[in-house]
């Protein structure tokens, strides 16, 4: 089974967040993550395709090709 328990490496030493459950002599594995900073994207401006997209007026007609299947 594996457990996983978040901890920071700091000064040679890992402090965890929390004890593990287990009583028992367990094999450890420690991978370092660094730290991501995520940006957000930047909010859209409304209306900056106006003009640029059109629809044809009969967009909602049947298709011919369905005819069969209606």
């Amino acid at each position: 089974m594996l457990i996983s328990i978040k901890g920071v490496f700091e000064n040679g030493q890992i402090t965890l967040s929390e004890l593990p459950k287990a009583q028992q002599k367990l094999n450890v594995i420690v991978t370092f993550m660094e730290d991501v900073i995520v940006e957000r994207p930047k909010k859209r401006k409304a209306g900056v395709l106006s003009g640029k997209i059109w629809m044809a007026d009969d967009f909602n007609a049947p298709l011919d090709d369905l005819k069969d299947y209606m």
